[in-house]
């Protein structure tokens, strides 16, 4: 990937109200903008959500993206996360086959990671854990010995330092 290639965290603060997911989606589909990740949730305000988006790009199409974004009139406010002090989670779920002394191996796999165990069954543990991309992706990498037999993510949120 080229230098100038970068991930960057868009927040969108938006009328919690039917049809902006479809306009905002829309806008990126139109310009052949990739989301990486999206994770939408409702504020302390009802009426307000917050849309968090992952896009990969150069400044140029980051500039395009924010440009667009504040055109829309269900949008509030637009934040880039990469220009300012921020803390940002991915959250997974991860079932992992486990039987014998693999169990072992994963649930200690899973204390240094500081995963929780949040089911078990005779072949299987479901693993959570939370935090930034690089530590989710090595947990992740560590387990695909052991057989990953589903995982779901929620995607980057974050949110401003201090």
């Amino acid at each position: 990937m080229a230098d100038n290639i970068k991930k960057h965290i868009i927040s969108a603060l938006v009328y919690n109200k039917p049809g902006v997911l479809a306009k905002i989606a829309t806008l990126f589909a139109a310009r052949g903008y990739n989301i990486d990740s999206l994770a939408v949730g409702e504020t302390d305000n009802p009426e307000i959500s917050r849309m968090t988006i992952v896009v990969r790009g150069d400044e140029k199409i980051l500039e395009q993206v924010e440009k667009q974004l504040n055109k829309i009139i269900d949008v509030i406010k637009v934040y880039e996360f990469s220009k300012m002090k921020h803390i940002e989670r991915d959250l997974i779920l991860l079932k992992v086959n486990s039987t014998g002394k693999k169990r072992a191996e994963i649930i200690e796999i899973a204390e240094i990671f500081r995963a929780k165990i949040v089911d078990v069954s005779h072949n299987n543990l479901v693993l959570e854990i939370t935090g930034d991309e690089d530590k989710v992706e090595a947990f992740i990498d560590l387990l695909k010995p052991y057989g990953i037999k589903e995982l779901v993510r929620t995607g980057v949120i974050a949110i401003a330092r201090g």
